[in-house]
């Protein structure tokens, strides 16, 4: 006998299951599909928001800040008049240097008058106004050139000197002749002369190196403004950063992951790195300015103290990452190197660490680029209100001289009135997001060449 039921009927006469046909979609799977399609079109619809913020971000900086590297600049025969600069004819280098900017005022003055007679230009503005258009900063390169070759001296060189911040501004269409209204610098009759001037080529715009190898300027003086000296001061803290956190952090995460015993004390010190990743940026600052300005008395607004707090905030980031890359190594790794006799720092240093070295370099360097853009921190050591106007003459100097950073400078340039400044402060950014992406370029690259598959 057999207990399988002996299906005589047709087709037709069987009874339908209970739960329906399974080739038939019921109304619950309808609409499990239905929730699903949703969920997938609020995901897409996210991601579509994202990228539509990234593009007009990326609109936004490089729209803003590409003029920034180029300048516009006038081309002037200067007669460099030996009775003006040499009175004795002798080319001491002492002599030459007592003539300020305000003797060579003149000689750009008269420059520039010929330069309107040669090119046929009628205009109403006066000799001494013409010189408007050209920066403040035109006297000062002349004099720095002649200073630096005084055999020029009792010839007519030709220069290219700075045009105006306003200038460069109209010609980038970032002034108006409407705006130029309510201004006392220029007016109409000015920028009527500048476009003869540029259809002449006497006036031009090019690339600015000036701005990427540059140094910073006064307020009169936006045109000349560059960030060179700041991505100097930048390079000198990030090698604090990175010759202090990189060696502590590891060999921290070292002990605490592989050596430390698990009790309340290593429970408390992981708590309060965990608690330290999150502090903000700006504590960090007021520690460094109690501890390593007033307390230690280290030069104020010096690279050497902006590394050490970076240091500081970088450290729990450096602990965290590389302990999660320790983590990641299987324990089949040290199980049999501890099985083949190594001791437990053999295990670690010829086994753990360098399977876990893609993880360390990349949270390494994801924590020196995070400590590149911090700006609160170093507004409370200083290195927002000086002015980085030289380069520094050593390594030593570089450490400890005045100096600013990147993201100080382009904060310094955002709060002045100048537009021009605020032109440069999106170009600063520009420069500060190449860093920041050749940096993360790095950390790929090592991560694929260091890394090891078990």
């Amino acid at each position: 006998m057999t207990d399988i039921p002996t299906d005589t009927g047709s087709p037709a006469e069987r009874p339908a299951p209970k739960g329906g046909s399974l080739l038939v979609t019921d109304a619950r799977t309808k609409r499990r599909n239905r929730a699903e399609t949703r969920f997938k079109s609020y995901g897409i619809a996210a991601l579509a928001v994202g990228v539509a913020f990234l593009v007009a971000l990326l609109w936004a900086i490089l729209s803003n800040g590409l003029t920034a590297f180029t300048q516009t600049y006038v081309q002037l025969d200067v007669p460099l008049l030996e009775e003006k600069l040499d009175k004795d004819g002798d080319r001491d280098p002492a002599k030459i240097a007592k003539v300020s900017t305000f003797g060579y005022k003149p000689l750009i003055e008269a420059a520039l008058v010929d330069l309107v007679a040669r090119e046929g230009l009628d205009t109403d503005i006066e000799d001494k106004a013409l010189t408007k258009i050209l920066s403040d900063a035109a006297a000062a390169d002349i004099r720095d050139r002649v200073l630096a070759t005084p055999d020029l001296i009792g010839q007519t060189v030709s220069f290219e000197v700075l045009a105006s911040s306003r200038v460069d501004g109209y010609l980038k269409g970032r002034v108006s002749r409407e705006s130029l209204a309510r201004d006392k610098n220029l007016d109409a009759a000015h920028l009527d002369l500048v476009d003869a001037l540029r259809e002449a080529g006497a006036i031009e715009k090019r690339f600015n190196w000036a701005f990427i190898t540059g140094a910073d300027a006064s307020d009169s003086r936006p045109e000349q403004a560059g960030i060179g000296v700041a991505m100097l001061g930048s390079l000198f803290m990030m090698l604090v950063v990175l010759i202090l956190s990189l060696p502590i952090g590891v060999a921290a995460s070292i002990y605490l992951e592989e050596f430390a015993p698990q009790n309340r004390l290593t429970d408390l010190i992981e708590v309060n790195i965990s608690n330290l990743a999150a502090v903000p940026s700006i504590v960090f600052g007021i520690l460094g300015l109690a501890v390593f300005i007033q307390f230690m008395h280290l030069p104020q607004s010096a690279p050497l103290v902006g590394g050490l707090v970076l240091t500081l905030m970088t450290l729990p980031t450096i602990i965290i990452s590389t302990r999660a890359a320790l983590k990641s190594v299987p324990p089949s790794i040290r199980n049999a190197a501890l099985g083949v006799g190594a001791s437990k720092m053999q295990a670690v240093t010829h086994h753990v660490l360098p399977l876990a070295m893609p993880g360390i370099l990349t949270g390494t360097i994801l924590g020196l680029a995070q400590a590149l853009g911090e700006t609160a921190p170093l507004l409370l050591i200083g290195m927002v209100g000086y002015i980085a106007t030289n380069y520094p003459d050593g390594v030593a100097e570089g450490f400890l001289s005045p100096n600013s950073a990147m993201p100080a400078q382009i904060y310094e340039w955002a709060k002045r009135a100048d537009p021009a400044f605020y032109e440069r402060a999106w170009g600063g950014i520009i420069v500060l997001l190449v860093f920041l992406l050749a940096m993360n370029l790095i950390a790929v690259l090592l991560r694929r060449r260091f890394e090891r598959r078990w």
